[in-house]
């Protein structure tokens, strides 16, 4: 008996040990993970562009692009121009939501190309032509993790490839993102300084708060504990939250857009998402749902957006910068 009353004693020490070195090492690894999360992003590595496709549409130019993207992955493009003129003109770039793809860009492109913008959008990774094919339900968690890291990268390689472009101006580049886009995008603007200002729309931010949206949290209770899907989220995507990046876009200006009943962005993660960038930024909220369930809030959305970025675009044309760099 005094012998298995020492065993259990070793015993119950060896695991926990084993409990703190396991703790540790998953702490640590989850250290390294955030500092490298977002590295690979390189300049100078060959874009390898291509334009495989132009098209008169009945707003604007459409044309079918390819680059070279994060981890040399290449990437499918759309770009919409005004048909008169040859430009240069300033351009806004478009970050879909979660399950869209940049075909979307069609559906709203034609008043911002009207008012005399550019306007772009790129298949992000797992979605339009880079969906996984015959992928494990493995392999899809993984594409998931590492989707924040590819959008924020590949955006930065299309602001590269734009700027070699003579039909845009390269220090008249925006961005505004939508949902899942407006997340990843913060972190684009926080990373990269040649965004002058960029419009947030119906995003959010702190990662175990977004899980507590209404249409979220009814499903992952179907399943888990909510505290174990908050513990899991945070483990595994806390370094692509965006409330840990958003406040470096400061004193650039940052424009949000939320819904006061949204049941994908929950009212605590549109507040973190807000509070946890500085100033200059306007938040501004619109009665309903997420973005896309009322088509007159919709238009309301982007006429918003592209009022924002007219005003924008007319500081930095005035600004003593445009005039040495034009």
């Amino acid at each position: 008996m005094v012998y298995e009353m020492k065993a259990l004693k070793i015993t119950g020490i060896v695991v926990g040990v084993a409990i703190v070195v396991l703790a540790g090492g998953l702490t640590a690894a989850k250290i390294v993970m955030g500092a490298t999360y977002f590295n690979g992003y390189d300049p100078k590595a060959p874009l390898d562009a291509k334009e495989t496709d132009i098209q008169e549409r009945p707003g604007y130019i459409r044309t079918e692009f390819y680059y070279n993207g994060y981890m040399n992955q290449r990437v499918p493009g759309l770009l919409a121009t005004p048909k008169a003129g040859k430009g240069p003109w300033p351009c806004i770039i478009f970050l879909h939501g979660i399950g869209q793809q940049k075909g979307f860009l069609d559906e709203i492109a034609e008043p911002f190309v009207r008012a005399g913008f550019a306007f772009v959008s790129f298949d992000q990774l797992m979605r339009g032509e880079r969906r996984l094919k015959n992928a494990s339900p493995l392999e899809e968690a993984k594409a998931f993790i590492r989707r924040p890291a590819f959008t924020v990268n590949d955006t930065r390689r299309l602001i590269d490839y734009l700027q070699t472009r003579p039909d845009i101006f390269p220090n008249r580049i925006y961005l505004t993102g939508a949902s899942y886009g407006a997340i990843t995008g913060s972190t684009v603007a926080a990373f990269d300084k040649r965004i002058p200002a960029v419009s947030l729309c119906y995003g959010g931010g702190n990662i175990p708060e977004m899980l507590e949206a209404r249409m979220v949290a009814g499903e992952i209770r179907k399943y888990v504990p909510m505290w174990f899907a908050k513990a899991v989220a945070w483990y595994l995507l806390s370094p692509a939250d965006p409330v840990n990046y958003i406040a470096r876009i400061s004193p650039r200006p940052i424009f949000f857009q939320n819904g006061t009943d949204d049941g994908l962005i929950s009212a605590g993660a549109a507040k973190a998402f807000h509070q946890a960038a500085k100033e200059p930024k306007i938040v501004k909220y619109y009665e309903g749902d997420h973005i896309g369930m009322d088509h007159d809030t919709v238009v309301k959305v982007l006429d918003d957006i592209l009022a924002f970025i007219q005003e924008q675009d007319a500081k930095a044309v005035g600004s003593p910068a445009h005039a040495s760099a034009s």
